[in-house]
Parts: C-alpha cells; structure tokens; sequence
C-alpha cells in the first residue's frame, strides 16, 4: 500500500440522534472514524450503558476496532426552566437569581424586571460590577449592574431571545465550581465500567483539575487516559501545566471563542498545537469545523481551509460536533474530514524547525528511527508496545512519509493508539524472543497486502542484551 494511502490526521466524530443507530455507526466506523465521543451532557446511565455496548458490537462487525470518549461536563453554570422563551430587548435591565422561585423584581420607576434562574448560587460572590454575561454561546451579551445575596441585575447589550437551560459563559470571571462535580463522578464511573478509553475533562482552568481527576482513576484502578479541554481564559494563562498534567488536549473552540477575543482564536490554537508537540502530548481540533453542513451537504471554502489549518498544523485529530449529532449530512461530514486531510498530508515534508525537546535516550533513538524512515523511498515504521509509550514518541516526532505500524497485546492499549497522528495500531501477542515478534508482525503486513516486495522497514523496538532491555533501530527489506 501506498505510504500516502494511509490517513495521518484522526477523526472524532460526537454520537447523538443523527447517528446512534447501529446502521449509521457502521457506516461511519466504514468511513474511517477514528474515535467516537459521548457527549454526557445530554445522556443518562441507562443510555450511556445501550450506546457504548453498540458501538462495540457494531465495531466488531466492522473488524475495526474504535476508541470511545466520554466528554464530561465539568463545571457548567445554566440558566433555568422557562415556561415560555423571553425575548430580550437592547438596553432592557434583567435579573439573573440565584434563589429558585424569587419573587420579580422592580426597576427604579417601578416596572417589573422579568428575571431567571441560574444553577450556581455563588455566582453572586465571583462575579462583580462591570463584568459580562454571555448566554448562550454568545448571543446574548448582558452587563452586571448591581448584585444582592439572591441576585444579579444587568442591562442587555445584545438582544436575542433566550430559552431554558442555556449555557451561561463569564469571561475574566474565575468561578469557584469544582472542577469535577459530583455528576461527573457519577457519569465516569458508568464510563469505567462499560470500558472507554477516553475521559474529556470540560472547563479545564488549572493542572490541579487534571490532577483531580487521576486520583479518582487512580482509585478506580482505571488506566484510561484524561484529555483536557481548554474553553476559558485561565486554561490559556495556565497552558504549560495543564499539558504536563493530561495525557491529550483538546482545543474546544466554541467556549474558548466566546471566552476570548474571536481574533486571538487562531493564535491560542496554534500555540496550543505547537505546545503539545513540544510537550510530548496529542492534540484534538474540535467544534464548528464543518458547522455549514448541519444543513448543507458540502462545506463552506472558510470551513475546508480551516480543517487544512488544522492539518498543516499537524494536529493529530480533527473532532466533530453537530456536523454528527443533529446535522444531515454526517457520513458527507466523516468523508469530507477524511478527503481533506489525505490531499494536505501529500504537501508534508519533515520539518526542520520542529518544537519537539528530544530528551531522554529512548527520544534520541525513535528521532533517529524517524530520519532513517524520512529519507528512504517506501519506508513504513514499525514498532512494538505495550503501554503505548513507543508509538507516542514516534507520534510525537511526525514522520513525514511513513506510517507508523504500532503493534500491541492489548485491546486497551490498542484503542488508545487511535488518538495519534500517523499511528495505525495492530492487536498481536508478543512473543518473548523480539526476532520471533518481529517476523510475526512482518507476516501479518505481507496477509494483509499492507507491504510488498523492496518495501524498506525501519524498526524502533527495545532488544535483549547481555540480560537488560535496549532500545534499538533495525532496517529491513521485504524480500
């Protein structure tokens, strides 16, 4: 197979009533998604349990394996139930409470002020004269006036009709939620037990929240991997240390553009990417990168440049949203990631000025493995691993050309190789002689017509010798 054939670039798509049936799924899983996303803020237990059990079932009939991440909610602040939707006028003073069933208020000339409730009492304590309330990823814009104990009154800046349990965005604003809740809690553990391989931790402001969440796997005994989600300004401020924390970030555009100027969108997701790389850790794109085609069947020119940006970037995955949860199209929506990135990955050459700190003796081998594969004509890297660590360090150092042939005897391991750019993971026992392993793995690409005759493969394993562990690199030809 050609080198080119294989997609570098992985793909998210987010389960929902577009595509939770078994038929779409395998259509999807067919397309050449990578990870599917369950988005618990709009999921029960019983639910989670039914959806998590077919996307295995139909992932087995696929014969193609699929990670599964749950997106946990974290700390989210929502307006209430309204028994009708109100519609906000500019310059219209309103009141947010934070004491369920108040009584209106009255202005000054003693008209009454039409008010809602939000789920977070101290909010009343965080937020301050001056500060503005985005409600409903942005549409309306409030300015706080005045605050009591039981409410916030503010003046409609932008108008727009707001409807029950919208989302509420502070930006500036530290709120003193914790960062994972008690649902949260209670929707991982279901997450642990039906065996995902991916926690999403929302609203991420800080490495103590990370941290948070690895003492509760930690007692669950679970090694599935935490991917940070950046969505505010604090999780900007405080970037170096929410990377060192997780295992995976994810740049979640909606929030983060409304928390931030929109123009400083681009420059925080191309920091954040590079970040990463430098740091040794994978990257997500996520939210509104094909939006149009929730109603349309083909992307806007703006939406095909932006997931190329995300390509040249050289993210290691791509996610979508609506596009797969509400959206018309989303099979075109999978196709059209997929089409995208195999046209960028053909303008890819190494590249010299690459962030990565290459430390560590291990680094220092799979850099070299990598040089070795950039520069030979039909090269594919293959490697050997157990916890993922090899394929990761390969990952991290983006080789230009060649695929990187990631084989594993674990199913957990296996789908958790799913996130990396450029790996393409294989379940294989592992002999005890390395050769022995080897010439397995080599079979098993000839069977699958995965490699040919003057195929060049480049190999980073860790050899036996003289009774301790080495890593090594290997050139072989396929004869």
């Amino acid at each position: 197979m050609p080198a080119h054939a294989f997609r570098r670039t992985k793909i998210i798509f987010t389960l929902g009533p577009a595509t939770e049936s078994e038929e779409m799924l395998e259509k999807l899983i067919r397309a050449g998604a990578d990870i599917v996303r369950l988005n618990m803020a709009h999921a029960s237990h019983d639910s989670t349990r039914l959806v998590i059990r077919r996307i295995r079932a139909v992932s087995k009939r696929a014969d193609r394996d699929v990670a599964i991440m749950m997106d946990i909610k974290g700390p989210e602040i929502r307006t209430g139930d309204l028994t009708v939707p109100l519609e906000l006028k500019a310059g219209e003073i309103f009141d947010f409470t934070v004491k369920p069933g108040m009584a209106a208020g009255e202005g000054g000339s003693g008209e009454e002020i039409r008010s809602v409730d939000v789920n977070y009492q101290n909010l009343v304590n965080d937020i301050k004269v001056g500060d503005t309330v985005l409600v409903d990823n942005g549409l309306l814009r409030l300015e706080v006036l005045t605050k009591d104990e039981a409410r916030i009154r503010c003046r409609v800046l932008i108008p727009g009709e707001l409807r029950s349990r919208r989302h509420i965005n502070l930006p500036g604003v530290k709120v003193n939620l914790p960062a994972f809740t008690e649902k949260d809690r209670g929707d991982a553990t279901v997450g642990l037990e039906e065996g995902i391989d991916f926690l999403a931790l929302s609203f991420v402001r800080e490495a103590k929240d990370v941290e948070l969440l690895r003492i509760f796997l930690g007692e669950k005994k679970s090694k599935v991997r935490i991917v940070a989600k950046i969505e505010d300004q604090s999780a900007i401020a405080n970037l170096g240390e929410i990377i060192e924390a997780c295992d995976g970030l994810m740049v979640a555009r909606g929030d983060l553009g409304i928390e931030c100027p929109f123009e400083e969108l681009p420059v925080i997701q191309r920091r954040a990417v590079r970040a990463c790389l430098a740091q040794g850790r994978p990257v997500i794109v996520a939210t509104h990168m094909l939006e149009s085609m929730i109603s349309q069947p083909v992307p806007t020119r703006a939406e095909i440049t932006d997931v190329a940006n995300a390509v040249y970037e050289q993210a290691d995955c791509v996610m979508l949203s609506g596009e797969t949860t509400i959206g018309r199209y989303p099979l075109e929506c999978v196709r059209m990631l997929d089409t995208i990135a195999r046209r960028i990955e053909l303008e890819e050459t190494p590249d010299k000025s690459f962030p990565a700190v290459f430390t560590g003796e291990r680094m220092k081998v799979l850099h070299a493995a990598v040089v070795l594969a950039n520069e030979l004509p039909r090269s594919r890297l293959l490697t050997f691993t157990r916890h993922g660590f090899m394929a990761q360090g390969l990952a991290l150092l983006r080789p230009a050309r060649s695929p990187i042939l990631a084989f594993t005897p674990s199913p957990e391991v296996f789908r958790q190789l799913r996130l990396l750019r450029a790996v393409e993971p294989f379940l294989m026992t592992l002999a005890a002689d390395p050769d022995d392993t080897i010439e397995s793995a080599i079979g098993l690409l000839r069977r699958e017509d995965r490699i040919a005759v003057g195929d060049k493969i480049v190999i980073a394993t860790d050899i036996l010798a003289h009774d301790r562990l080495v890593d090594s690199v290997q050139l072989r030809t396929v004869r």
